[in-house]
């Protein structure tokens, strides 16, 4: 009886310590954090994401595990996957502006005038765009860049308004950039990032604009003619999580995160200044003809959708004036 009992009691001990062993490995193992963005490598965002994804990591409470080229799916499918907690965080721009009215003052023509204004903007008003966020379910933790949006295109130089009549432009999908170019003659066509590069290259759509950390790494150079520095949309991107996944972490992974998420803006934008100094010659030698852009002609065109901005959105009137109150100089 003895010998038949002993082989049982050793066995139960074994399985014991292993349960006790496996325990112990979850209770110690971090929390995954699961981050998507649609950019290419090489990417402003790719490097701004690395960069948060490091600073996490070295507080001990989180890994941060970032997918670009739009693995986890365009911005609107991440935007869906976080409110249904599939993902942990996106880095959504443009498309905010469909989001909540108020992100579409970022798409006013010429309302951010250099980086530091970018930067009071971010810390004196950043609570009004974090509350509209809010209202549809989402947190915005940080305020990172896209950029400087300049055209490219097969068809001409873009110098004026009047030079984009009838081009097939790529924008994304936000109601006020597709207004925009209709008010500049464009034919605005809003379309996914990841479908650009072969859009442009099989003559479905001439020309897009986007920052030139964008159109470089995504190899648009090697598919357009023409890049004008227009300069005319300065857009943020914008760490974003849901509601529902911030309630769900723990004190500390909320504090890691958002401390990070702070770190890396500054990041992005001297990244982002780095890389438009950089990237103009690059391009160039890709055999892209550059120009420079009426900034002037461009401004002037633009008054119309400033009124209609403050006339359709609620508050919008006076969301414009205070941004602009920050200017350098104010």
């Amino acid at each position: 009886m003895k010998t038949g009992r002993k082989p049982m009691n050793i066995r139960s001990l074994m399985l014991g310590v292993a349960a006790v062993a496996l325990m112990g490995s979850a209770a110690g193992a971090q929390e995954v954090l699961k981050m998507g963005h649609v950019g290419d490598p090489g990417s402003l965002y790719e490097a701004t994401a690395e960069n948060f994804a490091t600073c996490v990591k070295d507080t001990g409470t989180a890994t941060v595990e970032v997918y670009g080229s739009s693995q986890l799916g365009n911005d609107e499918e991440m935007l869906q996957k976080l409110k249904l907690g599939q993902i942990s965080m996106s880095l959504p721009s443009s498309i905010m502006s469909s989001v909540s009215p108020t992100f579409g003052v970022f798409e006013m023509p010429y309302l951010i005038k250099d980086r530091e204004h970018m930067k009071k903007v971010r810390d004196t008003m950043r609570d009004i765009f974090v509350d509209a966020a809010g209202e549809r379910g989402y947190r915005i933790l940080g305020f990172w860049e896209n950029g400087f949006r300049n055209v490219t295109n097969n068809v001409r130089p873009v110098k004026v308004p009047a030079d984009l009549e009838g081009i097939k432009l790529r924008t994304p999908k936000g109601e006020w950039r597709v207004k925009m170019f209709q008010s500049y003659g464009a034919n605005p066509t809003p379309m996914a990032f990841s479908e650009v590069f072969t859009a442009l290259k099989t003559g479905v759509i001439d020309g897009q604009e986007n920052p030139l950390a964008q159109i470089y790494s995504g190899k648009f150079q090697e598919v357009q003619k023409y890049l004008s520095m227009t300069g005319h949309v300065y857009s943020p991107a914008y760490l974003a999580t849901s509601s529902r996944n911030w309630d769900s972490w723990s004190d500390e992974i909320k504090t890691a995160v958002q401390d990070c998420a702070t770190k890396a803006s500054d990041f992005a934008y001297e990244q982002s200044a780095k890389m438009d100094a950089d990237l103009i010659g690059e391009i160039e030698k890709a055999g892209v003809e550059v120009n420079e852009a009426d900034k002037d002609a461009f401004i002037a065109a633009s008054k119309p959708i400033y009124e209609e901005f403050g006339q359709q959105v609620e508050g919008g009137q006076k969301l414009v004036e205070d941004i602009q109150a920050l200017a350098s100089g104010n």
